[in-house]
């Protein structure tokens, strides 16, 4: 199955120019600049309409406050309410965000990404991504915006969906506010709390690798509410460790905390805790693959699966036949959590996920929650060991990071399409090959499958040569 790389569009067919699938990404203060975050403040604010209450949230990286306190800026200049929350993962934003009746939720992290890059993302008041349609208008918004810095009339404010044109001066009837709200993290918890309180993690010794990130708190806490033993790592940030060596990216750390500690069971989260992969007492790494395997199952086995599982291109051939043998439909998505996301409300359906780690079970939150995905593995495996538990035969599986000037590039370039169809036809129907640009890094990522470990390597091989000569 060969898939030509995209470059993110919108469901109207406008091309993004900031956001790539996961909000507007870059090196703070370079890239990402405070300069940049008042001006999506404000086009927030406008493309919205009205006076909209904002939740700020943002994880542990050292450019975090600088960006939270631009953006919050950007949106009471035109006339929006900035409600601060400080360190918070992003699930939380979207569990705390419709319980308190707010209009939007940002959140300031780069992911998984390293302390350097920042990033923006916004959500709805459903804890949801905003539509392309509305990144789209932000992006407008920013566009009209330099126009007049250029020369034509300036826009000060666009309190009530309407721009004020004339002066640089805001108008001081549009100007909103920015305040903070305490205790968003404790909501969070109880959210948590009410969704899993049965489940009974005493006697168990759980290792949490929380990535210096911004679930170093909330995640070690409900686990110890339950009952767990917690042992963490990836729990003292100081601005700069983010990710570093740590975190769902690097398992390694996780998985030789789980061994060394004599813990059951370990998880790592990334940087702003919507990605979560699990590590049993051999030090055994389980992505977000068997995460969802062993969920579905679970589900489907009680009866209440309510459908099938979405998953993303990227999600391992062993799985398809494992739902398939289980007699569980399976929907296949672009790479991107909005993408399953769309393919479960469509369906109808409650899980979804991808290998990475972004896991979505609409019984607790649409969005996904490496905290909550970790507590319903647990829900799932019923006291089992997951070291005694297979969830699918996997297919060997290769991915390849290429570093490239523009991922944008890819599209349409003559010699990588080739060698794809050369070796999706060399590889018939014992493998696949998918070749697509990163949605948030300058990356080419080729992903190799075979029945063959060394076949699956030399053909990823291969391929990264001819992207790495065509765009690196």
């Amino acid at each position: 199955m060969a898939v030509p790389p995209t470059t993110p569009t919108t469901a109207a067919g406008g091309e993004r120019r900031l956001f790539g699938t996961d909000g507007v990404r870059g090196v703070a203060g370079e890239t990402l600049t405070p300069e940049l975050a008042v001006a999506l403040g404000r086009a927030l604010v406008c493309a919205h309409g009205g006076r909209p209450r904002v939740l700020v949230a943002r994880d542990t990286r050292l450019s975090g406050p600088m960006l939270a306190s631009a953006l919050a800026a950007g949106i009471a200049a035109a006339g929006g309410e900035a409600l601060l929350a400080g360190v918070l993962p992003t699930p939380a934003a979207a569990v705390v965000t419709p319980r308190l009746g707010l209009e939007l939720a940002a959140v300031i992290s780069a992911s998984h990404n390293p302390w350097q890059d920042n990033g923006i993302k916004f959500l709805g008041s459903d804890g949801t991504k905003i539509p392309d349609e509305l990144e789209l208008a932000i992006e407008a918004q920013i566009e009209r915006g330099r126009a007049s810095a250029s020369g034509a009339p300036a826009v000060a404010a666009c309190a009530d969906g309407g721009e004020v044109a004339g002066t640089t001066a805001p108008d001081p009837r549009a100007i909103g506010s920015v305040d903070t709200v305490d205790g968003a993290s404790g909501d969070y918890l109880r959210a948590l709390e009410a969704r899993f309180g049965a489940l009974d993690l005493s006697g168990l010794k759980v290792a949490l690798d929380c990535a210096n990130g911004a679930t170093w708190q909330t995640a070690p806490e409900i686990f110890r509410r339950l009952g767990a033993e917690v042992v963490t790592v990836g729990c003292a940030p100081d601005g700069t460790n983010i990710n570093e060596s740590c975190g769902s990216t690097h398992p390694d750390a996780i998985a030789r905390a789980v061994v060394e500690q004599g813990c059951d069971i370990g998880f790592a989260f990334d940087g702003d805790g919507d990605r979560v992969v699990a590590v049993d007492r051999n030090g055994r790494v389980r992505d977000g693959d068997d995460i969802v395997a062993a969920i579905a199952r679970s589900l489907h086995a009680a009866g209440e699966l309510a459908g099938g599982v979405a998953v993303t291109v990227m999600t391992n051939y062993g799985f398809h036949r494992a739902m398939r043998e289980l007699g569980i439909e399976v929907a296949v998505t672009p790479v991107g959590d909005r993408h399953v996301l769309s393919a479960l409300l469509e369906r109808g359906w409650i899980l979804g996920g991808e290998q990475s780690g972004h896991i979505i079970d609409r019984r607790f939150a649409a969005t996904g929650d490496g905290t909550a995905s970790a507590l319903a593995l647990l829900e799932a495996l019923a006291g089992r060991d997951l070291a005694t538990v297979e969830t699918f035969e996997r297919m060997p599986q290769t991915l390849v990071n290429v570093p490239v000037r523009d991922r944008g590039a890819l599209e349409g370039n003559a010699a990588v399409r080739a060698a794809v169809e050369r070796w999706q036809s060399e590889l018939a129907d014992e493998g696949r090959v998918l070749v697509r640009a990163s949605g948030t890094e300058p990356l080419v990522r080729v992903m190799v499958e075979a029945s063959d470990r060394s076949r699956c390597e030399a053909v990823a091989a291969a391929l990264a040569e001819v992207v790495a000569a065509e765009l690196g």
